[in-house]
């Protein structure tokens, strides 16, 4: 059985509820639910069966639990999800194979959706309607003044509501399967909401955006930014209300280029396939932990958790409402810092600030012999702070050496960019403690992996 009730306006209500009774309340909701699932995935999950028999009957914290990783649970697969029906063999044949079932739901049950893979092997992931139930609802309810403002809403009644998603197209990414489900459940939704690939070539996605002329743009922040290049250039004309970022790191820089380029105002979401609710943004810009449903926990390289105000190596998030593939205690790969004090919009729920991912942190060498270790985003924003600097990648490739992809900003001396970033470098190192790095500029510009996402700064 389920904590609360299993319809909609039940799931909407506890949601809201849960805001007013304050941490007590929400506490109580995530120790129900947390005994439940653990219960749950027990009996039904062979997996969990095993990996659970040395831990205690009565779970009062997930501390209590060994944690997960994907490789391990993608290895055990028809073990690891509660539906003996459900293998991955059938999933990949039967489902994934087939571009014409994007967005379907799996044996009537299950929103299907896999992961680009960038820290590692894909992951597929199934969601049953309950959970995607709590994550439409909590996001409605805990984003009701925030991801779209009553001013948003008049002005799609005036001009209508026309969402592109820009996301990659070609395979069952959420965000593409989240669009074609919406897309199938009414005509007229078919025809205001569209998948725009981000691996389309870039003229050809321009002209289809003139063409649809999108008042809501949701999607990767690489690929937004991509667009304001357009605009600025006059060959994207378009004139969209909201643009809401997600599934990369949006830098306080890119958010004004893209604000000031498409004239519209730019919001973030933070969350990922296998939590898919797990922040809410408040009105001051922060994200929220919606701990009545999911539970985040910042850990050191050791898997010991660190206190508020402190980065973590990585996260372990626990996913209260999927029952059909529990997520329990799994190694998210994000950096993470938790406020450590309340969020002065007053909400009960955890704020964080979200630093990268654990795998994109770069090393380099100091020279007393010791390893000095950089944060992508301060790295990042050297790089991108730098006059002519369009887009970048930059690559730890050693110690002492670092791969820069550059493109520059039409009109800039190529050769005099790269000098300034050179020198802009080299006195970040300097200040960071770190012995001489070497610049090789590549080549090759910059590019997405085969999910269509752009990483900035990772190490080879």
């Amino acid at each position: 059985m389920r904590g609360v009730s299993e319809t909609m306006m039940g799931i909407a209500w506890d949601t809201w509820r849960a805001e007013s009774e304050g941490p007590t309340g929400i506490a109580r909701r995530q120790q129900t639910r947390l005994a439940e699932l653990v219960e749950f995935a027990r009996s039904a999950s062979p997996y969990y069966r095993r990996l659970y028999r040395d831990v205690p009957d009565v779970i009062s914290d997930p501390r209590q639990l060994p944690r997960v990783g994907k490789r391990e649970l993608m290895e055990n697969f028809d073990d690891w999800v509660t539906d003996p029906h459900l293998t991955l063999a059938k999933l990949r044949s039967e489902l994934l194979s087939d571009l014409s079932r994007l967005g379907s739901y799996y044996r009537g049950k299950y929103l299907v959706v896999t992961t680009s893979g960038t820290t590692g092997e894909p992951a597929v992931l199934v969601h049953d309607r309950f959970s995607w139930v709590v994550v439409n609802l909590v996001v409605r309810v805990r984003e009701r003044r925030t991801l779209v403002r009553a001013v948003d809403v008049r002005a799609f009644l005036r001009r209508g509501l026309r969402a592109a998603a820009l996301v990659a197209g070609g395979a069952h990414f959420a965000g593409v399967v989240l669009t074609e489900s919406a897309r199938r459940r009414a005509p007229i939704i078919a025809r205001r909401v569209r998948v725009f690939s981000v691996l389309r070539p870039l003229a050809d996605l321009v002209q289809e955006l003139n063409d649809f002329q999108p008042t809501l743009l949701y999607g990767y922040p690489s690929a937004m930014l991509q667009l304001a290049a357009e605009q600025q250039a006059g060959r994207l004309r378009i004139r969209p209300v909201v643009a809401i970022s997600s599934g990369e790191n949006l830098s306080a820089v890119g958010r004004a280029t893209i604000a000031a380029a498409l004239g519209c105002r730019v919001t973030e979401r933070y969350l990922s396939s296998e939590v898919p609710a797990l922040t809410s943004q408040c009105r001051n810009g922060a994200f929220h932990v919606n701990t009545d449903w999911y539970i985040l926990e910042p850990v050191d390289a050791d898997y010991r958790p660190v206190p508020a105000g402190v980065t973590s190596h990585t996260v372990l998030v626990t996913n209260l409402a999927n029952r059909v593939q529990p997520i329990i205690r799994y190694d998210l790969g994000d950096r993470v810092t938790v406020a450590a004090s309340p969020c002065l919009c007053g909400s009960p729920f955890p704020a964080v600030t979200i630093e990268g991912r654990a795998g994109d942190l770069v090393s380099f060498g100091a020279p007393d012999g010791r390893t000095v270790t950089v944060v992508p985003l301060a790295l990042g924003s050297v790089i991108e702070g730098t006059a002519g600097v369009r887009r970048f990648q930059a690559i730890r490739t050693g110690p002492q050496t670092l791969r820069l992809r550059l493109e520059v900003s039409a009109g800039a001396d190529r050769a005099r960019v790269q000098k300034t970033v050179e020198e802009r470098l080299g006195s970040f190192f300097a200040a960071q403690g770190a012995g001489p790095v070497t610049i090789d500029h590549a080549e090759e510009p910059p590019r997405t992996d085969r999910g269509g996402k752009f990483r900035q700064v990772w190490s080879a």
